[in-house]
């Protein structure tokens, strides 16, 4: 029987090459701070700022600080909108935090469970995420993964980097430039859930904050 390409497993690039297809990332917590010394580097590789002076809806009145502030407000509500509509899954959710909006991944709904690798179900899943990114290019994306209580802290900052670095690697793939990326392994800093059976499946995830470039 033959299989068509679109009924291949994904399989992430060789190690060794993630570094190519991560240029440009920073591999920091995105703050204010990391935000503006990005800048620079964000705008050198055709980053795009978002203001009320390039936005297609003008505004006539306020000072430039509150109409900025107000066209950052309604494009991260369309963004959040589209992703919420596109996202609708067991394992996935929409939030916003301030201006901000995070999508929050678990673990089992888009890597395979028998091994580090992003799943047929994630792939479709980034795979959105990415179009929709393209479409609201004028954004960081802080990439952080997280995994659930372990004694071995270091095994878990490493393996939530890996599955931090993995979601990162596939949406540079499909185009998303690095240099909008900030990519962070958390460990089990931070749990959602309680630390029961259940709620360490879900403590085990990767959330995409998503902000606006100002």
């Amino acid at each position: 029987m033959l299989c068509l390409t679109g009924c291949m497993q994904y399989t992430s690039p060789e190690r060794n090459t993630w570094d190519y297809y991560l240029n440009g990332a920073s591999f920091m917590d995105m703050n204010e701070e990391s935000k503006i010394a990005k800048r620079p580097i964000y705008l050198g590789n055709g980053g795009k700022i978002l203001t009320a002076t390039n936005n297609t809806k003008q505004l006539e009145y306020g000072d430039k600080a509150t109409n900025d502030n107000m066209v950052s407000v309604q494009y991260m509500t369309e963004l959040e909108s589209d992703l919420y509509d596109a996202l609708r899954a067991a394992g996935v959710s929409v939030e916003r935090a301030g201006t901000d909006v995070v999508v929050i991944l678990v673990r089992g709904a888009i890597m395979r469970m028998d091994v580090a690798e992003i799943s047929s179900n994630g792939e479709k899943l980034l795979g959105t995420i990415a179009r929709i990114l393209r479409k609201y290019d004028s954004t960081y994306l802080e990439i952080a993964g997280y995994t659930d209580a372990m004694t071995d802290t270091t095994a878990a900052k490493r393996m939530s980097l890996d599955m931090a670095e993995r979601a990162a690697v596939f949406l540079a793939r499909k185009e998303i430039k690095p240099t909008r990326m900030f990519i962070v392994g958390r460990g089990s800093a931070r749990p959602i859930a309680a630390q029961d059976s259940i709620g360490r499946l879900t403590n085990r995830r990767i959330e995409i904050r998503i902000a606006p470039a100002r």
